[in-house]
């Protein structure tokens, strides 16, 4: 390799690093704050909950790695050209494929591991996630016998504990029961214990009343002196795990069981699966082709264009959404299976063409003309704002 390409892909990939580490850190972040409910809710560790955190990771790698990698390209030989370092380049003799090449390296080495990740890791880690999920919906005890707070156990069942007796017993119990559509049960007993018995697991509540609300709105009390009520159901439920096609190893979705309850209801979305994964992990090398065709010649920076970031930035989400539309469509429908080898075979395609002919991929210089002129009202708007509040600043008594 010359020492302009190793320059190129040093560039390159402290930039990919950088923008990887910061979009996988939101990204990462919004998914975890959508699983905080697993520690409020079912009273599991904190060390759980981070568990499940990282196992999260190996699921939105494969997706962010494309757009760091479009976003690492384009942002450095966006600042090469306006450095005019890719004139230089050309200047010296240097052909186009001294650029390209690092780039379809670093695109090449982000597919293999995008492939890795999806193939290798993610069905692994998912799989491991779903255990201690159902581990912690499975420990209803633990769950029942906290004081103070209410927990949830199953969709529209949640129990209260107000405190714990030095015998052994659960004091103040108070369990809402919102199951059966239109009828509301609502538990309260002065005392109660969780007991075995053949294998079950009871809450025996003992002097209390229970309110049950009709759909019709009227509302009877019946007041009892032992009530028990299974919660053995729950716990049980707990121990199975239901692995869907996206949890599954490839080598399962080559070969699936043929009595998989999941496989029996919905077969074409283990063939969706199967052919998302041979697809997915192409889409580093298409948007470096994208970005390539986008900012990858010596262009002056005095055109009125738009910036090549965002350029392609828009042209990758565009391919991505249609990528994502024909994969969700085919696990409905067999007839969108081609799709989801065309989408990333054409943009492929396009961009070669591209790259080949010396053309530069943009946006249409209308566009580029009137995000400009969108640029100055704004820009306009907040100077004559930020007048008029100066302006009130030192007309006030307190103003210097």
């Amino acid at each position: 390799m010359k020492v302009v390409e190793r320059y190129i892909l040093r560039r390159t990939l402290e930039v990919f690093a950088a923008a990887l580490f910061w979009t996988l850190a939101i990204v990462w972040t919004t998914q975890v704050l959508a699983r905080i409910d697993l520690v409020t809710d079912s009273g599991q560790s904190a060390l759980t909950f981070f568990e499940i955190a990282t196992l999260i990771l190996p699921s939105i790698i494969p997706i962010v790695i494309p757009f760091a990698l479009i976003i690492a390209v384009a942002q450095t030989l966006s600042v090469m050209n306006t450095d005019s370092e890719l004139v230089v380049i050309a200047a010296a003799g240097s052909s186009r494929s001294t650029v390209i090449r690092p780039v379809i390296i670093l695109a090449l080495a982000a597919s293999a591991f995008s492939f890795a990740v999806d193939n290798g890791v993610d069905p692994y880690a998912r799989e491991r996630g779903r255990q201690l999920v159902a581990a912690a919906r499975a420990d209803l005890l633990s769950l029942v016998i906290q004081e103070g707070t209410f927990r949830k156990i199953d969709e529209g069942l949640f129990v209260q504990v107000g405190e714990r007796l030095p015998d052994g017993q659960l004091g103040s119990i108070f369990v809402a029961d919102s199951r059966e559509e239109g009828i509301d049960l609502v538990y309260y007993a002065k005392k109660g214990s969780v007991v075995e018995s053949d294998d079950k697991s009871l809450l025996v509540m003992a002097d209390g009343v229970v309110h049950r609300k009709t759909p019709a709105g009227e509302v009877s009390v019946i007041r009892f002196t032992s009530y028990a009520f299974d919660l053995s159901a729950f716990s049980s439920s707990g121990d199975r795990i239901t692995m869907y096609p996206k949890d599954r190893t490839i080598a399962y979705l080559l070969n699936p069981d043929p009595n998989d309850d999941i496989y029996q209801q919905k077969p074409q979305s283990f063939r969706a699966e199967l052919h998302r994964r041979f697809t997915e992990w192409t889409y580093p090398l298409v948007f470096a082709l994208i970005a390539l065709a986008v900012a990858g010649d010596a262009r002056s920076h005095r055109e009125a264009r738009i910036n090549p970031l965002i350029t392609a930035v828009t042209i990758a989400l565009f391919v991505r959404w249609l990528g994502f539309f024909v994969t969700n469509q085919a696990q409905s429908s067999a007839a969108f299976t081609p799709f989801v080898y065309a989408v990333p075979i054409a943009a492929s395609a396009v961009a070669i063409w591209f790259i080949r002919s010396n053309r530069t991929m943009e946006l249409p210089i209308a566009w580029a003309e009137r995000m400009a002129s969108i640029g100055r009202s704004i820009s306009d708007r907040l100077g004559r704002l930020w007048q008029k509040l100066a302006g009130r600043r030192a007309a006030s008594p307190g103003g210097a």
